[in-house]
C-alpha cells in the first residue's frame, strides 16, 4: 500500500452550492489521512461556505475571472508543492492547477477529455447521471480510500437565539438566476400560511442591493413583511439559524444545500434542474437517489417539491436555462407552482419534526 500523502490540495472552482457539496470528498480524505495537510482551492467569495471546516487545513483562493499576474502569482506559490492535487471537475482551469500544483493528480474529465488527459495521472470519467456528491466520491477509488457520504456545514462561533423568541421558519426566495426563482403570489402566500401555522417568519438573502430590492418587491409592506435577515448574517451564524428551523424553504440555492447539511427539515422548490445530480443531500445520505420528477418527494430531512403537470412537453426537469434558454429566463413550472403544493411539504415537514410533548 502506497504511503498516505502529506499534502493534498483539492480544486473546486464552482459555485457555493457546488463547494458545499465538495465536502464529503474532503472529509473522506481527512478521515482516512487524519495526519495529512489538506489545502482547497476555490475561487475567492466561495471560501465562506468552508469556514470553520475541521477537515481543512487551508483554503486558498483565485479570482474568478483572474488575470496573468494572479494566476501565474498562485501557480508559483503551488508549484509542485502537493503530494496529491485533485480536480473535482473537467474544466481547463481547474485541471491545470491540479498538473501545476501535484506530484500526482487526480481528476474528472469528460470521455473525450483532450490534452487535459496528458495532464493527469488517474482519470475519472464524468458522468451525468449520478448526483454530484457521488461523482466527486468516485475520485476515492484509485486511492482506496473508502467514502464518507456526510456533508460539513461552515462553523464556528455563532448564536442567533435573539432572532426568533419561538419556533420559526426559514425562507430563501432569491437564487442568483432568475430561471431558478418561484414566483413572487406563491412566497407571499407560502409566509401567510406559516404565520397561520403559529410560526415567526425569517427571511435570508444576500447583501447585493439586487437581492434586497426583489425582497422588497415581495413584501412592499413593513407591517406585513417577515422579518428581514437579508446581508445580516455570516455562514456560520447562517448554519445555526437553519439548525434552529421548524422548517426551511427555498429553491435550489446554496442556502438550500446548506439548510439540508444543517439538519433542517428543509422543502426545496425545484423547476429546471435535474435533482438527480443537483438535489439537496439529507442527513445520513441519499438513499434511494431523486426521482427526476414527482409533485412531493421526500429523502431524510428533505422534501422535494416540483411541478411536473406544467410542462406542455413533459420535460422536468429540462436542465436548460428556463423556457427561453438563458440565466434571466422564466421558468413555467415554477411559474405556476402554487403555495398550496408546497404548504403540503411543509405540513408533512413539520409533523415529521414536531416535538414530542
Amino acid at each position: 500500500m502506497p504511503a498516505a500523502p502529506q499534502r493534498v490540495l483539492v480544486i473546486t472552482l464552482r459555485r457555493l452550492g457546488d463547494v458545499l457539496l465538495t465536502t464529503p470528498l474532503i472529509r473522506s480524505l481527512r478521515r482516512a489521512w487524519p495526519a495529512a495537510a489538506i489545502d482547497v482551492l476555490v475561487f475567492r467569495g466561495s471560501d465562506g461556505i468552508l469556514a470553520g471546516n475541521p477537515d481543512i487545513s487551508k483554503v486558498l483562493t483565485v479570482s474568478e475571472k483572474a488575470g496573468a499576474a494572479e494566476t501565474v502569482a498562485l501557480a508559483t506559490r503551488v508549484w509542485r508543492r502537493y503530494d496529491l492535487a485533485i480536480s473535482t471537475q473537467g474544466g481547463d482551469k481547474p485541471t491545470v492547477f491540479a498538473w501545476i500544483a501535484g506530484r500526482r493528480r487526480i481528476g474528472i474529465l469528460t470521455k473525450d477529455g483532450g490534452w487535459k488527459r496528458a495532464l493527469l495521472d488517474e482519470v475519472v470519467t464524468n458522468d451525468l447521471s449520478v448526483h454530484r456528491v457521488n461523482e466527486s466520491l468516485r475520485l476515492l477509488d484509485s486511492l482506496g480510500v473508502p467514502p464518507v457520504a456526510e456533508l460539513v456545514p461552515p462553523q464556528g462561533p455563532a448564536t442567533t437565539a435573539d432572532l426568533a423568541g419561538g419556533r420559526y421558519a426559514v425562507l430563501h426566495p432569491n437564487p442568483k438566476f432568475a430561471y431558478k426563482r418561484w414566483n413572487a403570489k406563491g412566497w407571499r402566500d407560502l409566509a401567510a400560511g406559516l404565520s397561520g401555522r403559529g410560526l415567526k417568519v425569517l427571511v435570508t438573502g444576500g447583501p447585493d442591493a439586487d437581492q434586497r430590492h426583489y425582497l422588497d418587491s415581495l413584501w412592499p409592506d413593513d407591517k406585513t413583511a417577515p422579518r428581514r435577515l437579508d446581508g445580516k448574517l455570516d455562514w456560520p451564524q447562517l448554519s445555526v439559524l437553519m439548525r434552529g428551523a421548524a422548517v426551511y424553504i427555498g429553491t435550489d440555492t446554496s442556502m438550500t444545500h446548506l439548510a439540508a447539511a444543517a439538519g433542517a427539515p428543509t422543502v426545496a422548490i425545484y423547476g429546471p434542474v435535474d435533482p438527480r445530480i443537483m438535489g439537496p443531500w439529507p442527513i445520513g445520505g441519499l438513499n434511494p437517489p431523486w426521482e427526476a420528477a414527482g409533485t412531493v418527494q421526500q429523502r431524510g430531512n428533505v422534501w422535494l417539491v416540483q411541478n411536473p403537470q406544467s410542462c406542455p412537453f413533459s420535460c422536468l426537469p429540462c436542465e436548460r436555462l428556463g423556457c427561453d434558454g438563458y440565466l434571466e429566463s422564466r421558468a413555467q413550472c415554477l411559474d405556476e407552482l402554487g403555495a398550496s403544493q408546497v404548504l403540503a411539504a411543509v405540513d408533512a415537514a413539520l409533523t415529521a419534526t414536531a416535538p414530542v410533548s
